[in-house]
């Protein structure tokens, strides 16, 4: 047990570990985002389901771009239209579509019983987390692919080496 403690240590100080964890972390940010306007919208302003979900994720959208860019994937300088805000705005429009069907489950749920508004929003809040949490290894996977970096594959070849090294005493290892 004690072993794997430490390779997940080790992985999440190598270049993957570290993109994963930050990914998570907008991908957690952002999650908070639209939550917290739903909340506000829905919840205070008393919008409807869906109006509330369909800005509160765009709304996160925002953060959500400019944190996975800059920080996730260390992109710097003018965004690409193609490679990037194109690709990007579409898988984020595929997640906005996703939780707008969450919403419709949440709108039929909160349409049918007649409980409380704040239970109520608790409803909305469930069902568009559980859509961000389905949705969100299928954005891993294309996000990883649109902010691809061809330096990040030799970075984690020059930090693979580099750690055979540590492990074998400093000395070079043959293949």
């Amino acid at each position: 047990m004690l072993g794997r403690v430490h390779q997940l240590i080790a992985w999440s100080k190598s270049h993957q570990g570290k993109k994963l964890i930050r990914f998570t972390s907008v991908s957690g940010i952002s999650t908070l985002t639209s939550l917290t306007v739903i909340t506000i919208v829905y919840g205070g302003l008393r919008w409807g389901v869906v109006w509330s979900t369909i800005f509160g994720n765009l709304v996160a959208t925002i953060p959500s771009y400019y944190l996975n860019r800059t920080w996730t994937w260390g992109k710097r300088g003018r965004s690409h239209l193609v490679k990037e805000i194109i690709p990007f705005w579409t898988m984020s429009g595929l997640g906005i579509t996703f939780s707008f069907f969450g919403s419709l489950f949440a709108k039929h749920i909160v349409h049918t019983h007649h409980f409380p508004h704040e239970v109520n929003t608790v409803i909305v809040l469930a069902a568009n987390f559980m859509s961000f949490a389905i949705f969100w290894v299928l954005k891993l996977i294309v996000f990883n692919k649109i902010f691809h970096v061809s330096e990040l594959e030799e970075v984690e070849e020059h930090l693979e080496h580099e750690e055979e090294l540590l492990a074998h005493g400093g000395e070079e290892v043959s293949p």
